[in-house]
């Protein structure tokens, strides 16, 4: 069990209200009316989005939902989130950036372990510069994030998605150059191979045991982040990187096609 102890810093779980449990279908649908707000100027430029409270009360969805769907605006360009400030529609000269990777770029595991070989080159680094320039406020969000994932996989229908993006996104701003958050908030949780292919429910130990040596593996790069082993911290990220591309191909069926999580 993960614990505030293990990582040295006092973090609680965050505390969903509670909730009956609802489809994820409920994401997409939530993205389209956020949206629709933002083209038709209800949101404009600048505005601050609905609390994540708020947006659980209009929506009459959990937590996860809600953060499921900021984080597809953030990879479509429309918000940005300012640590500890909130989330912001963006300005619409800032909506189309020049590099693009579209959900239909994931068609099939190949596509997705493509992916997984871009990040394993830019997310090692990125640890490593983390361990060298991380501040004490880095070090609790990351650890924040480690709780969350930890509470989610013991939800018999979460996938940990948005507690797994947040990990590596804390991660990316640890490094101090806004290029590396940036890109991560462009990618999106699309990152995250679950969100486009059942590995964790297909894996042959079980979803649980997957899903905790993904937490084993992201606490190892939390702690050489802590520590300022910047080495170690690029191993560690590499490792985790480099066996989830491993987990992704054994997975799959030989023809390679991508099912939906």
């Amino acid at each position: 069990m993960f614990s505030v102890k293990t990582l040295g810093g006092d973090v609680s779980p965050p505390i969903d209200a509670a909730k009956p449990r609802r489809q994820r279908g409920l994401v997409p649908e939530i993205v389209t009316a956020l949206e629709a707000d933002i083209h038709e100027d209800r949101l404009q430029p600048g505005q601050k989005l609905p609390t994540e409270s708020e947006l659980m009360n209009r929506f009459e969805v959990s937590r996860t939902v809600v953060r499921e769907a900021i984080s597809r605006l953030q990879a479509s360009g429309l918000v940005e989130t300012r640590h500890g400030i909130g989330t912001f529609v963006m300005a619409p000269r800032e909506v189309q950036p020049a590099f693009r990777i579209a959900p239909e770029d994931f068609a099939t595991a190949a596509d997705v372990v493509s992916l997984l070989e871009l990040r394993i080159s830019l997310e090692s680094e990125a640890a490593s510069l983390a361990a060298q320039r991380r501040e004490e406020g880095h070090l609790e969000n990351m650890a924040a994030a480690l709780v969350a994932f930890e509470a989610s996989i013991h939800e018999e229908e979460s996938d940990a998605v948005p507690s797994d993006f947040q990990f590596h996104m804390e991660v990316a701003r640890a490094t101090g150059n806004r290029h590396f958050a940036d890109l991560m908030t462009y990618l999106g949780t699309m990152i995250i191979p679950r969100t486009r292919i059942n590995t964790a429910n297909s894996a042959p130990e079980g979803r649980l045991a997957y899903l905790e040596r993904v937490h084993h593996e992201h606490e190892s790069i939390y702690r050489a982040i802590r520590d300022r082993d910047a080495e170690s911290a690029r191993a560690a990220m590499r490792t985790h990187l480099t066996n989830s591309r491993e987990r992704l191909r054994r997975s799959q069926p030989s023809d390679g096609a991508a099912n939906p999580a």
